[in-house]
């Protein structure tokens, strides 16, 4: 009976761990929707934040009625719930007796419904980097529209290759690693609106005729500010949250390494950037000090628990240094990104997810590179196909004048900011 009970504490406290750092995950949604409705123009920042309020629950929904099942064989449906095995209750008090058994060997298991909590504010988080990247441009539905295919088709099908286990060798042969998504969710979502963009096309103004590039600075940098500050404490959840329970000595002493390397990462990317753009422009840019805590972030998400504090502080401000060279030369390809989404979760995911093998000696360099490039192949072809029926069925872009007026009079009929004169 006492091993029961400790077996059953056990079990409640790393299903309550798992539930809490899945809100800390949701948290994040508030932290892009600020990010973004600080970056850009005053007369865009209704729209910005109803795309990011929408996505959330269209993800939510398409995760649970199609997305789980497609991406672990198993869900939470309409008639009940499964474990992320796709097992029963019966299946699952089966495992729990086992354990008790053979005292305590197997402690892992959790129920569905935490597991399906905490995988669904993923697909969200995927889907909210495919918003600022296409801001300030794009029509509310036809995005929204994109949302429904991308959170339930796309994204679980190479969630199902590398977390969830599937059959694909080019992946599973070469051990590729990717402990809370550098790939998986940050690459997939920035290759998802690389695709967008490129239909899509720069902002009116941004690049001039004669090659010039006009920067086009948000309306609220304390919203970004919060934004990122907010993003930054999510994030602990986003990858503390990634070691999946929290009993035991060493899954406890891995979950305080993973958090005190993913907040190393966070600041040594944020001073990397803030000092490489004081070198490139002369000043101290705030954006470019926030967008390099985001870079951090993302470099360390691949492999947080390995690496000492002092290698996770090099790996994020490496990430801050790439992310300012990065942002450079999208401008200079002509592709607008007015949030530096591209540069933060796809260039520096790429980096994040390269570097695993520098901690982890079970990794290679070649494997964790195939694995990168079959999720981008994969996520950037469909998006594109997605993105391409958008675009001749509905138009994917506002009007000349619905861009010059501001989106947030022509999708949302409002302003946010109505007692002030809107910015041209």
């Amino acid at each position: 009976m006492e091993m029961n009970y400790i077996f059953e504490l056990q079990y409640a406290m790393d299903t309550f761990y798992f539930l809490v750092c899945g809100a800390l995950v949701m948290w994040m949604a508030a932290g892009f929707a600020m990010l973004e409705a600080g970056l850009v123009r005053s007369k865009n920042t209704t729209e910005i934040l109803l795309k990011n309020v929408a996505l959330f629950a269209v993800a939510c929904t398409m995760y649970l009625v199609c997305g789980y099942q497609l991406m672990y064989d198993g869900g939470y449906f309409l008639s009940g719930v499964t474990t992320v095995a796709g097992m029963d209750d019966a299946a699952v008090q089966a495992v729990l007796d086992a354990s008790n058994e053979a005292g305590f060997a197997d402690m892992g298991e959790y129920s569905g419904a935490s597991d399906f909590f905490f995988q669904v504010v993923f697909v969200a988080t995927a889907m909210s980097i495919v918003s600022g990247a296409v801001a300030e441009r794009m029509k509310l539905w036809a995005f929204l529209a994109f949302a429904v295919v991308m959170t339930g088709v796309i994204y679980p099908v190479e969630g199902g290759w590398t977390w969830g286990g599937k059959e694909v060798p080019l992946i599973g042969a070469l051990n590729y690693s990717d402990y809370a998504g550098s790939g998986i969710v940050h690459l997939c979502g920035a290759a998802a609106a690389l695709a967008g963009v490129l239909l899509l096309g720069a902002r009116k103004g941004k690049f001039g005729a004669d090659g010039s590039i006009n920067p086009i600075p948000g309306a609220n940098l304390p919203l970004a500010t919060l934004g990122t500050f907010i993003l930054w404490m999510g994030w602990f959840g986003f990858n503390g949250g990634s070691t999946l329970k929290l009993g035991g000595i060493g899954v406890a002493n891995e979950v305080a390494n993973v958090f005190l390397n993913t907040n190393a990462a966070a600041a040594g990317g944020c001073l990397a950037g803030l000092v490489t753009a004081r070198i490139l422009f002369g000043k101290a840019d705030l954006t470019m000090a926030l967008n390099g805590a985001l870079a951090g972030l993302v470099a360390i998400t691949a492999e947080p628990a390995d690496p000492t504090p002092l290698l996770a502080t090099i790996i994020g401000a490496i990430g801050g240094i790439i992310v300012v060279f990065s942002i450079v030369m999208f401008d200079k390809l002509k592709i607008d990104d007015p949030v530096g989404a591209l540069s933060v979760h796809g260039v520096v995911g790429l980096f994040g997810v390269m570097v695993v093998p520098v901690s982890d000696a079970e990794t290679s360099f070649g494997g964790q590179f195939v694995g990168a490039l079959v999720i981008f192949v994969w996520v950037f072809v469909t998006s594109l196909i997605v993105w391409g029926i958008l675009k001749a069925v509905m138009g994917i872009r506002v009007s000349e004048e619905e861009e010059y007026e501001g989106v947030d009079l022509s999708e949302c009929g409002m302003e946010a900011y109505p007692e002030f004169v809107s910015a041209k």
